[in-house]
């Protein structure tokens, strides 16, 4: 079999390059703008990619070769599926390798809005002891609302319950006693809002979940209700999320995820109540070396017409 071109756009970790470059040839050329993508694509058989590079139609349109783009990572909306199969091209991606280090992360978010670490951190460092002002909330006893109960949802819940919380869930996709079975009670959506002091959100961005956190969603919460986003930059309306935490509806939120990817100093950025991170979830040594094996593997096995563990379309 001769060697196949395979392109990597946002980096990978040496491990999986190294699977990858034992029998094919591989180009990694992260960081590469758009319009060059472009220009170099109809030498490719494969692509791999992360979440900054844009798979859209053009690109499909252009690349005569490709037989194969690989997600290093979970979400797949920066690649259109519709071209993609218009194409005959197979995108895969690796599901399993970030879910932990998302999971530990949401927690991470979670206990930093209950307790207010960062503002005491950056109080402390600008010569300022602010005890007083630093009286927050324990988790134990509270409820914990989690929405979308797959495999980062599911390893959520374990670790609220592990410190005590009361986990309820809302998964469309799942049946109410697959989700009790996962560990949780199912609840329907407006009912979680209602019941929740923390929520935390685990869904693919869609035309079903784009902005479905907005005006309405905040108006059936709780008052003083915590919000963590580790998911998808986009289901929450951010704006609205601004509204909220000014009327205390919100009492703090914390993303890791926003709308706009660098999202400048926006509103929602600024805001004393709002914790931000710039997309983390998948940013640990374990997560990215599980990544970069499980994508080249899955990726090869598209070139050599194996059978796919993970194909998304």
């Amino acid at each position: 079999m001769s060697p196949f071109k395979i392109l990597i756009t946002d980096g990978l970790d040496e491990s999986g390059q190294a699977v990858l470059r034992s029998s094919h040839q591989v180009d990694d050329r992260t960081g590469i703008s758009a319009e060059d993508l472009l220009k170099v694509i109809p030498e490719y058989d494969a692509l791999i990619v992360r979440g900054r590079t844009k798979v859209n139609a053009a690109v499909f349109q252009a690349a005569s070769k490709l037989k194969a783009v690989g997600r290093a990572g979970v979400g797949v909306d920066n690649i259109d599926l519709s071209a993609a199969k218009e194409k005959g091209v197979a995108v895969v991606n690796a599901p399993l390798s970030t879910s932990l280090a998302v999971a530990e992360l949401t927690f991470g978010l979670m206990l930093a809005l209950a307790r207010e670490i960062p503002r005491a951190d950056s109080a402390l460092k600008q010569g300022q002891w602010i005890k007083k002002e630093l009286e927050g909330v324990e988790l134990s006893g509270k409820t914990l609302g989690v929405i979308g109960f797959g495999r980062i949802g599911v390893e959520v819940g374990k670790r609220a319950a592990a410190f005590g919380m009361n986990v309820i869930a809302y998964d469309p996709l799942l049946e109410a006693d697959e989700i009790q079975r996962r560990g949780a009670e199912p609840l329907a959506l407006d009912e979680l809002y209602a019941s929740a002091d923390f929520i935390s959100l685990h869904l693919p961005l869609s035309i079903q979940t784009r902005d479905m956190v907005g005006a309405k969603a905040f108006s059936q919460m709780k008052d003083g209700v915590r919000l963590v986003c580790a998911a998808r930059g986009g289901i929450i309306d951010e704006k609205e999320l601004v509204k909220a935490l000014n009327s205390g509806k919100v009492a703090g939120a914390a993303l890791d995820v926003f709308t706009e990817e660098p999202p400048g100093k926006t509103e929602a950025v600024l805001h004393p109540r709002l914790i931000g991170t710039p997309h983390i979830g998948a940013q640990t040594a374990e997560a990215q070396s599980r990544a970069g094996d499980d994508i080249a593997a899955e990726v090869l096995n598209v070139l050599e017409g194996k059978p796919l563990r993970w194909k998304v379309a």
